[in-house]
């Protein structure tokens, strides 16, 4: 199979890019006392931080096990935050969905660049009460509602037209995107929790010697470990 050959001025631009981190640094003495904590500071500076520019600050990337043994990533967004862990929401048919089913490990990471943070989460999936489910569901707008009956996610469909028509046949089920019956929430479709095991904070710093603290769950308690950048 013929390949394409190098193109040296695209790889002298990207060698090129660089940023220097100096909004600050992260010490042990920063921390909360446990992680959930700690992100939730954290998030809320994130939120504040849109008005700079930071975009879509409850994105995640979320990376599952793939069928063969790989990993498979996709950003999903997170919709919910408690002291047991991260929640989002998706069709259970999904590839992600499949495979959490399969083997619920997985790990989430939140890359809040105008702030120089990221966050790192390990952990386990599990399948939220149906009636939080409902809940949510309930508060989304009306044409995402009717977005997740028509849509069968992950899935071959034959071009643009076919997924246009059953979104058509799915609003015309429920009343309309402009009706007022409710709409129930698919059986197909909820909410997963990430219950973490380590919560990594990373913090830029200049020269590249990043700030990296990770909660650990050992025996059940929280323990913070520094890492080298």
């Amino acid at each position: 199979m013929a390949t394409s050959a190098p193109d040296p001025d695209l790889t002298a631009r990207l060698q090129a890019l660089r940023e220097e981190y100096t909004a600050g640094g992260l010490a042990e003495a920063d921390l909360a006392a446990d992680p959930m904590t700690q992100f939730r500071r954290w998030l809320d500076e994130a939120i504040a931080a849109q008005s700079v520019g930071l975009v879509e600050p409850n994105a995640m990337v979320l990376s599952t096990i793939g069928p063969t043994g790989g990993p498979e990533s996709r950003t999903v967004l997170l919709k919910g935050l408690d002291e047991r862990g991260f929640v989002f929401f998706t069709n259970h048919r999904s590839d992600k969905g499949n495979q959490l089913s399969v083997d619920p490990r997985c790990a989430l990471h939140f890359g809040w660049y105008a702030l120089e943070r990221q966050v790192r989460v390990v952990g386990e999936a599990e399948i939220i009460d149906r009636a939080e489910t409902e809940a949510y569901f309930a508060t989304r707008p009306r044409a995402s509602q009717i977005g997740a009956w028509a849509s069968p996610q992950s899935r071959l469909v034959a071009d643009r037209a076919a997924l246009e028509e059953a979104y058509a046949e799915a609003a015309q089920t429920y009343g309309g995107v402009d009706g007022t019956d409710p709409v129930p929430a698919p059986p197909h479709w909820g909410g997963y929790r990430v219950l973490p095991d380590s919560v990594e904070f990373w913090q830029g710093r200049v020269g590249r010697m990043h700030d990296r603290l990770r909660y650990h769950s050992f025996g059940g308690e929280w323990e913070v470990e520094r890492l080298a950048p």
